[in-house]
């Protein structure tokens, strides 16, 4: 059975600002996606290097437009597309796609920050949320996901500099996490975390012997053309496809025609828009 945001899951999504959809990804899914992932060296290579107030690092290779690699067939899939269009309510349109890398031992922390605390400088209203597709285990010993039960109703917090990174200000995440419970997103490959863009959330370093890969598809209601050109696409329509697109694709990347963000060029991506 394929994945259906139902009444119950949209009001969760509302009540937590988070879904865990378990299994998202069938299991031959996930296998096409682990081995097409590690194979997949000129993505790695296009990498940014994102560093921690530490040094510690984490990959992060950012496209905007969905292709017809599996990458793509996996955002246009009508699973996907579906549950987003549900939890926000509208027509949606791909706002850009990221490959976050979390090597073992070496692997980056992310300081607490809301995406919309980035996108609020071209979007008028947080219409828009992100979907962390797990490639690999994630857990608290290699840096998974960290978010705020609830926290997308505080609304826009201001963000700050924070060592390397850019992150919410630093006393209003204290005053929420001393209100609102902090939930650790312990996912098995293929699960997938859709959270809102308001969502307070973050991740520690990677200190175990395992990666911690995942894909984030970032989403942004069609109603809500950004106000402005800039670095991420304005309203795109998206061709959708069915759901056995995915593993008719097969390991194909499309890495040589996509085009990958700089940090030199592209200065506003260094910040963390995504754990």
């Amino acid at each position: 059975m394929t994945f259906r945001v139902t009444a119950e899951i949209e009001a969760a999504f509302d009540r937590d600002g988070y879904y865990l959809a378990r299994g998202f990804l069938a299991p031959e899914e996930t296998d096409l996606l682990q081995k097409t992932v590690r194979a997949d060296d000129v993505r790695i290579s296009n990498a940014m290097d994102i560093r921690d107030a530490s040094g510690k690092r984490t990959d992060l290779a950012l496209w905007n437009h969905p292709g017809d690699d599996l990458y793509g067939m996996i955002a246009r899939s009508r699973r996907m597309v579906g549950a987003v269009e549900t939890l926000l309510g509208g027509e949606v349109y791909h706002y850009h796609s990221k490959l976050s890398a979390k090597q073992p031992r070496e692997g980056g922390a992310w300081e607490w920050h809301q995406d919309y605390g980035y996108w609020y400088a071209n979007c008028l209203f947080p219409d828009m949320l992100s979907v962390f597709v797990a490639v690999d285990r994630c857990d608290r010993e290699n840096g998974c996901l960290q978010a705020i039960r609830g926290s997308h109703k505080l609304g826009r917090i201001d963000h700050v500099r924070i060592g390397n990174q850019t992150g919410a200000d630093p006393e209003r995440v204290k005053l929420a996490l001393d209100r609102l419970e902090r939930i650790y997103c312990e996912m098995e490959p293929g699960d997938a975390f859709f959270f809102h863009g308001n969502t307070l959330h973050a991740s520690d370093q990677n200190l175990s012997d395992r990666p911690r890969w995942g894909l984030i598809y970032c989403w942004n209601r069609a109603s809500n053309d950004p106000f402005r050109e800039h670095h991420h696409p304005q309203y795109t329509p998206l061709s959708i496809v069915d759901d056995a697109a995915i593993l008719a694709c097969g390991m194909r990347t499309d890495s040589a025609s996509t085009t990958f963000h700089r940090k030199e060029t592209e200065p506003e991506v260094t910040t963390p828009e995504q754990a």
